[in-house]
């Protein structure tokens, strides 16, 4: 399916408002719900792309193993976690790392139509 990047962002961008907070949600899911399932590395630039401001929940996307790894170029990983922690995520921490249980706070959401959590 080919799109121009116009459309992909804002497919990208609407799939990550319906995540729900206190949920987390893969780069590659969010890209698969856009319509677009191999564009997972589109998600990260169009996420880490948003201004400060935005009130896209950007910090709700981690990888697929639940690793926060990319960083909104205004916000550290650790902020991230800190946002996803006031939402009731816990962050576990080693050697640096920071990741989310997918399993417990993994959200498997289709979209507007009906917000489907694990």
């Amino acid at each position: 399916m080919a799109d121009d990047e116009g459309n992909i962002s804002a497919r990208i961008l609407n799939a990550v408002k319906n995540i729900p907070r206190g949920y987390v949600a893969s780069y590659g899911h969010i890209a698969a719900l856009a319509g677009s399932p191999r564009a997972a590395r589109v998600v990260g630039w169009t996420l880490g792309a948003l201004p400060p401001e935005t009130d896209i929940p950007w910090h709700r996307v981690v990888n697929k193993d639940g690793y926060i790894t990319i960083e909104n170029l205004s916000y550290p990983k650790e902020e991230q976690a800190r946002m996803l922690e006031a939402e009731g995520v816990l962050v576990q921490r080693r050697e640096g790392l920071l990741q989310i249980d997918r399993n417990q706070f993994g959200w498997k959401g289709r979209g507007e139509a009906g917000l489907e959590k694990k």
